[in-house]
């Protein structure tokens, strides 16, 4: 008998299981992630990610003075939980959102794939879709408005929203600068934790030169923490920088 044909494939296993045990493996539903976001994270910090909006627990939102959208108009009124970085981007590693699965079939036998069928078939996703790490408050025109475009820089383009900076042109979008690092974080995170996400070279350096341009701040490193306690896994990417900030 090779040993090797035995004991590579056994380093090979538990190498992608630690990897992958680095995330989130203790809450697969985005429904209860979002409770606990709201009950038990941002209970004492509404405000959303983009905009700086302040929100109360009925998620009533007091929109920026200024602020103003020409689409989503009802959605303006809602605070949404955004994935940072967009479940599309996770999503299409999965063979089920790509091709589907002989159990995606609909009540009137018609097959469907994406987002539904990943989430009903493929329990690592719903981790990742669920990952507190990754969920920010949003008023619901931004979310709804952003999509899933990538961020980059858009220095010819004007804020979509008024006050709030957010810019969003051709499936791209650059988000206001206080929000950069948490996102630049966010991203780090997601890309250093699942293996089922890589960002391309030229996102990396952006969300690099992010981090270091819009430092941690003492509410990022609650929130991580109470996401830590309440998931069971850290954002070590933002624990170190708050560490090294003294939070």
């Amino acid at each position: 008998m090779n040993i090797n044909k035995i004991v590579l494939p056994l380093i090979l296993f538990a190498f992608s299981s630690s990897a992958f045990s680095a995330g989130n493996t203790t809450n697969a539903s985005f429904n209860k992630a979002k409770k606990m976001l709201e009950r038990k994270v941002y209970h004492d910090h509404r405000v959303t990610l983009y905009c700086d909006a302040p929100f109360d627990a009925k998620k009533n939102i007091n929109l920026p003075s200024g602020f103003k959208t020409e689409k989503h108009k009802k959605r303006a009124k809602r605070v949404e939980w955004e994935h940072v970085v967009p479940a599309q981007n996770f999503g299409q590693a999965f063979s089920e959102w790509r091709n589907g699965d002989s159990e995606c079939v609909n009540s009137k036998g018609k097959s469907f794939k994406g987002r539904k069928c990943a989430e009903k078939m493929n329990k690592e996703y719903r981790y990742m879709q669920a990952d507190m790490h990754n969920l920010f408050p949003a008023i619901g025109a931004v979310n709804a408005t952003r999509s899933n475009y990538n961020f980059t820089m858009l220095p010819g383009e004007k804020s979509n929203f008024g006050s709030c900076d957010m810019r969003i042109d051709k499936q791209k979008a650059q988000p206001p600068v206080a929000s950069r690092g948490r996102i630049a974080r966010t991203y780090m995170y997601m890309d250093s934790t699942y293996p089922k996400y890589k960002m391309s070279k030229q996102q990396r350096q952006l969300m690099q030169a992010w981090d270091k341009q819009d430092p941690v701040s003492k509410w990022e490193c609650v929130r991580s923490k109470r996401i830590e306690k309440l998931q069971g896994n850290a954002n070590t990417i933002v624990n170190s920088r708050c560490d090294t900030a003294g939070f």
